[in-house]
Parts: C-alpha cells; sequence; structure tokens
C-alpha cells in the first residue's frame, strides 16, 4: 500500500503526546516493508483556507506550527488523491479531527480530512464522501468542518463495548453511499492504549468492511492517523488497519 509520509513527521514539535519523540519512527518500523512510501507536499494555503478562518490560519503561524501542519493536510490531501484509485494511508502529523473552522484543541492545528476532502471537492473529483471517524474521542472538529457540507457524511462510533463497536461500523457501512471514504484512523481505543477497548485484528477488520463498502460504491478510500499514543503497538495497529483496507477480497 501507498502511504504518504515526510521525514518531517520525526520532528518533536510541541510537548504534545501527539508529537513525542519515537512515536512515528514506531510506525514506520512496523509498515515499512510492507508500503510503499510517497513524500507528502504541504497543502496550498488556499486549500487551508477553504476550511478554516483567517484569524485561525494566523494563530498557527503565530505560534510557529504552520509548516509542519500545512505539510500534514498536504500530506492528507495525497492519501485522498491515491484513494481514489487505490487503498492509501497518510502516515501524517499533527492530527486534525478536532480542528474546528476558527479554532482547534486536542493536539490539532489545521483539519486534515477536511482539506483533503474539500480539495477533491473544489477539483470535481468527487461530489459525496464519508468520514469514519474511529478515534477514541469524537471528532469534533470533522463535525464543524465537514457535517453541514452537503454530500459530506460524518460518523463516530459510540459503542462501549468492543464487539458492539464493530457491529455499529458494519451496519454503517451498508448504508453509506459516497464516492469515497476517508477514516480518522485513531488507534487510542486499543485495549493497551488510552481507551482499553480495541484489539489489534478489530482494527484489521474496519479496513476490511471499509473497502468492501468502497467497492460495493464504485469508490475509493483512504485513512489518515489521527489520535494513539502508546508506541509498543502503534506500528501493529496501522499495520492491521492498512492490511483490511488492502484486501482484494474485502
Amino acid at each position: 500500500m501507498k502511504v504518504v509520509f515526510h521525514e518531517a513527521f520525526y520532528d518533536v514539535y510541541t510537548s504534545d503526546p501527539a508529537a513525542a519523540a519515537g512515536r512515528m519512527e514506531a510506525v514506520v518500523g512496523v509498515v515499512e516493508p510492507h508500503a510503499t512510501f510517497i513524500d507528502a507536499k504541504p497543502a496550498a494555503e488556499e486549500a487551508i483556507a477553504a476550511v478554516h478562518s483567517d484569524d485561525h490560519i494566523a494563530s498557527v503561524r503565530r505560534r510557529g506550527l504552520y509548516d509542519i501542519s500545512a505539510l500534514a493536510a498536504g500530506g492528507a490531501v495525497g492519501a485522498a488523491e491515491i484513494g481514489l484509485e487505490e487503498p492509501a494511508f497518510g502516515l501524517i502529523r499533527p492530527p486534525g479531527h478536532h480542528a474546528s473552522a476558527k479554532s482547534s484543541w486536542g493536539f490539532c492545528y489545521f483539519n486534515n480530512m477536511a482539506v483533503a476532502l474539500t480539495s477533491l471537492r473544489r477539483a470535481g473529483q468527487i461530489r459525496t464522501a464519508y468520514v469514519l471517524d474511529i478515534d477514541l474521542h469524537y471528532g469534533d472538529g470533522n463535525v464543524d468542518t465537514l457535517a453541514r457540507r452537503e454530500g459530506v457524511t460524518v460518523y463516530n462510533p459510540g459503542a462501549y463495548e468492543r464487539n458492539a463497536y464493530l457491529a455499529e461500523v458494519a451496519r454503517e457501512m451498508e448504508t453509506c453511499e459516497a464516492d469515497i471514504i476517508g477514516v480518522s484512523a485513531g488507534f487510542d481505543n486499543h485495549r493497551a492504549d488510552w481507551g482499553g477497548l480495541m484489539a489489534t485484528e478489530d482494527y484489521r477488520e474496519i479496513g476490511r468492511v471499509v473497502r468492501r463498502t468502497a467497492r460495493r460504491n464504485g469508490g475509493g478510500c483512504f485513512a489518515i492517523l489521527e489520535g494513539g499514543y502508546n508506541h509498543n503497538v502503534l506500528g501493529e495497529n496501522v499495520l492491521a488497519l492498512m492490511r483490511g483496507l488492502a484486501e482484494e477480497g474485502s
């Protein structure tokens, strides 16, 4: 599978857990034998401004976080563009699903998913999109930036039991009709991470059902990294989702 990445994502740009030293290395070390790496390119400011207010962009710039945040947003755009033709994963940071149009929190600055999907729509590459946000935390930024846009659905599963969670995702995918499915792939709900719920193989099942749905729709799919903070399991969890998305027989 193609993985959109840049060595700048190794940089420790703040003191929060998403920026922690060794986090990206933990993923690259596991997925590298199974991936073709594509360099992320920064999102154009015009693409970011299609999602975020001028004041918010200026605020991110004043904090010295514009360049890395624009690179993450551009990595999401790259993964989405590849996803139109084949499943792809955006191995990016900072994450984005808590970034709203005029503000952000939770280790996020620009909404990577919103920049990606808005860019595809503005280019006429898609009309409809579906966002499945599997992070432990509710993706309020995804909802704020995308849910009210015509043709876009955002869904955050809410079950608190592992099998019920997977069943909820499967039920939701049964009714999903979209040109592209984007997964806000947070892995902090893993049993060895903050949420303590999901098993590694569950991410493969989620990837499998997303790929099956995309094929049924005649559309594409991709995923981008959000949360996930236990470096000992993060790489295996990412790889499990990638393998599910890549399954030809899904």
